[in-house]
């Protein structure tokens, strides 16, 4: 848990205080990879040079979220498919057992 600027005693999420400034998780990453980088950004608010390059690998990334999210939906259906497949091979059996 953390503890917040302003909310004295408030513990967690819960407790932020809205003149708070919030760090995302992509600028801990852009610290980690370069503080230097994220230092430039968020306090000198400079803008970077490579926007092209950006914004390509956000729009790579929103691609093969839909082709996890295609992918996703036809493991499910092969789940659904398989569970029938189970209920019916144990019911085929359950009358081959009985005679019938």
């Amino acid at each position: 848990m953390f503890l917040l600027p302003g909310r004295a005693g408030k513990v967690g999420p819960m407790a932020r205080d809205s003149s708070a400034p919030v760090i995302t998780a992509s600028e801990i990453g852009q610290h980690a990879y370069c503080a230097r980088s994220w230092w430039l950004g968020r306090v000198k608010g400079y803008a970077p040079a490579n926007v092209a390059d950006l914004e390509a690998g956000r729009r790579g990334h929103e691609q093969h979220g839909r082709l996890v999210r295609h992918a996703r939906r036809w493991q499910y259906l092969a789940y659904a498919l398989l569970s029938l497949a189970l209920v019916v091979a144990v019911v085929a059996i359950g009358l081959l057992a009985r005679g019938g």
